[in-house]
């Protein structure tokens, strides 16, 4: 964050507010990683058993593909609105809007659940039993941690980066201890009699008595905790280096994601067994109750770390949907207001405020309908994650069609790895809706015409971005819908003698 300078970009954010540091504390945090896996680790052993490490693994391959896709979208445009701006070139103004409004559910749909896990274990931490078990106070905790995260992002990007690498060292500096005292108390005999040896087998997914079915089941859980890590691409108008270390630390989050993920699920099995695991299925209980056998009273430290993982998480997820409807607004695809820059902080304080107001008004009205209500919206949350991420790898290889013959280099990571993430995405999405589709996948028990009420709530909110859109359009400002799709990336940016993609004229609001 050194060498921060007050210069603004064409939207008015401020240029060089924080680093490559900034950007991977940032990236990490938004996947809130130490409740992602506590979340479904259990859930991931009932289907595939010891192979669960594997899951994790084969999980991150279509992760790291479309991080690849980002990252040379990235390198040609720099724009707050990632998939929005980037689809709009590469696939047409239309799909690019669809592909921005799924950014912008995201935030709707999760940011009240991760405060909600912060609110609870918070005064479990504290030994408050009375109000942990009351849902009344777990929501108004949560609306008071959304709306202080929520005037932080506004506040500013290097206030909101230096509580993220603070949360950040915490979260995975707990994970990891929790990690190396286990080895070592294994090593030296102490773990419990129901412990496991760890074998090189559990890394394979396909291991012995494991069926396919079982394995696309795990891989619908496990591919989406990787989910968050693009949040440092949304801010890479605001990043040192803009066109290089953004998606560099989108990508090298995703590697230490694989990383954390294998290890802290390999322990979890190894500590606590098939057995004991399979209890806690949808229960992220399960990493405080192999804490406590391995740290013992030290254990706090993990449940602190899914309090600040939810902190952390509820705060980097507002930023995606923020910088999408300000990149939205000013490339005229939103009213203009949504690209409006608070003067003093140089953020996009009204974008930002609106996500935090329709995420706030979603949770608690989703909290009242039923505690459950919650788990479907998570739930459906998957599909909106699938959409953009397909897009994006399809739009990145179309951008950069005319290059992707000059080099072996270009043709796979540019051309094949982001085309096959977004197949392999594009299969999940359609299994998702699938198994959604089914009453039986209503955490709440809620069906409507027969259907599962997670598809409806992922289905129902595309289609009211269509509906939007189409209203855009149709009394709006028609000539966003004017742009021509199917561009490619100039020359000279390709080669890296321009930093950018400029912006067609006619786009700008």
């Amino acid at each position: 964050m050194e060498g921060a300078t007050s210069a603004t970009g064409d939207k008015g954010l401020q240029s060089g507010a924080i680093g490559f540091l900034d950007g991977l504390a940032i990236g990490l945090d938004s996947t809130a990683p130490a409740y992602s896996l506590a979340a479904v680790i259990g859930t991931i052993v009932i289907a595939v058993g010891l192979n669960a490490p594997g899951v994790l693994l084969i999980s991150f391959v279509p992760m790291f593909f479309i991080a690849a896709a980002f990252y040379y979208m990235n390198k040609a445009v720099q724009d707050c609105g990632t998939t929005f701006a980037w689809v709009t070139r590469g696939l047409g103004p239309w799909w690019g809007w669809l592909g921005g409004w799924a950014i912008c559910t995201t935030g709707i749909l999760v940011v009240g659940s991760l405060a909600d896990v912060a609110a609870f274990y918070l005064f479990d931490l504290l030994g408050l039993d009375g109000l942990r078990d009351s849902r009344g106070a777990v929501i108004a905790l949560s609306v008071v941690i959304i709306v202080a995260m929520t005037a932080i992002c506004v506040i500013g990007t290097e206030l909101s980066a230096r509580l993220q690498r603070v949360l950040v060292f915490f979260q995975v500096g707990a994970l990891a201890l929790l990690v190396v005292v286990a080895v070592i108390e294994g090593a030296t005999g102490n773990l419990p009699g129901h412990s496991i040896s760890p074998q090189l087998a559990w890394l394979n997914p396909f291991g012995s008595g494991v069926d396919y079915s079982d394995v696309r089941k795990g891989v619908l859980l496990a591919v989406f905790i990787y989910w968050g890590w693009e949040s440092a691409l949304n801010l890479s108008e605001e990043t040192t280096d803009s066109s290089r270390a953004p998606g560099i630390a989108g990508l090298t989050s995703t590697v230490i994601l694989l990383g954390t993920y294998v290890l802290v699920g390999i322990t979890v099995l190894a500590v606590g067994g098939v057995h004991e695991v399979k209890q806690f299925s949808d229960n992220p209980g399960i990493l405080g109750a192999i804490a406590n056998t391995v740290l013992g009273p030290l254990a706090f430290i993990v449940t602190l770390a899914i309090i600040t993982s939810g902190l952390a998480s509820a705060q980097t997820t507002i930023i995606p949907s923020s910088r999408t409807s300000l990149s939205m607004g000013h490339a005229g695809a939103l009213p203009a207001a949504f690209a409006r820059i608070h003067p003093k902080y140089k953020t996009p304080a009204l974008s930002t405020i609106v996500v935090g107001i329709i995420a706030t008004a979603w949770y608690v009205l989703g909290s009242l309908i039923s505690e459950n209500f919650l788990n479907d919206s998570l739930s459906a949350l998957s599909l909106a994650i699938a959409f953009y991420y397909v897009l994006t790898g399809i739009a990145c290889a179309v951008y950069w069609r005319h290059e992707l013959l000059r080099s072996t280099k270009n043709f796979l990571f540019i051309g094949v790895a982001p085309l096959l993430g977004a197949a392999m995405l594009g299969y999940l999405l359609v299994e998702s809706m699938i198994q959604l589709a089914k009453p039986s996948a209503s955490a709440s028990g809620t069906t409507v015409l027969g259907l599962g009420l997670p598809l409806v709530i992922g289905a129902g909110f595309i289609l009211i971005g269509v509906v939007l859109m189409v209203a855009w359009w149709a009394f709006g400002n028609r000539e966003f819908f004017h742009q021509r799709g199917f561009q490619t990336v100039p020359r000279d940016v390709a080669e890296g003698r321009a930093p950018t993609a400029e912006a067609p004229a006619h786009a700008q609001a």
